[in-house]
C-alpha cells in the first residue's frame, strides 16, 4: 500500500498523524510519503487548513486525524486477487 501524508511545518495535528502512521509502519509494512503542501500553491488550495490528511493508495482516508484502530485494519485487508 501507499500511503501519502499531507501536511505542513508547525502542525501539531501533523505530528500526531505522523506518529500514528508511523507506529502501524512498525507492524504493518507499507510505503509512506510525506508532502509538505507549503512547496506548491495548487497543494495549498487543495488542502489548506484541512490538514493533515492520510491518502492510502489515493484515496483520502483521514482528516484532521487518524484513527490508530481504523488505520490498523486497513492495512491488514488483503488486496483483491490474493
Amino acid at each position: 500500500m501507499q500511503v501519502v501524508l499531507y501536511s505542513r511545518a508547525g502542525c501539531h495535528l501533523c505530528d500526531d498523524a505522523r506518529a500514528v502512521l508511523l507506529a502501524e509502519r512498525a507492524r504493518s509494512p507499507f510505503d509512506l510519503e510525506e508532502v509538505d503542501i507549503e512547496t506548491s500553491d495548487d497543494l495549498l488550495r487543495e488542502y489548506g487548513v484541512r490538514v493533515p490528511v492520510v491518502a492510502i493508495d489515493g484515496v483520502e482516508t483521514f482528516e484532521y486525524t487518524v484513527d490508530p484502530g481504523e488505520l490498523a485494519e486497513l492495512m491488514r485487508v488483503e488486496p483483491p486477487g490474493l
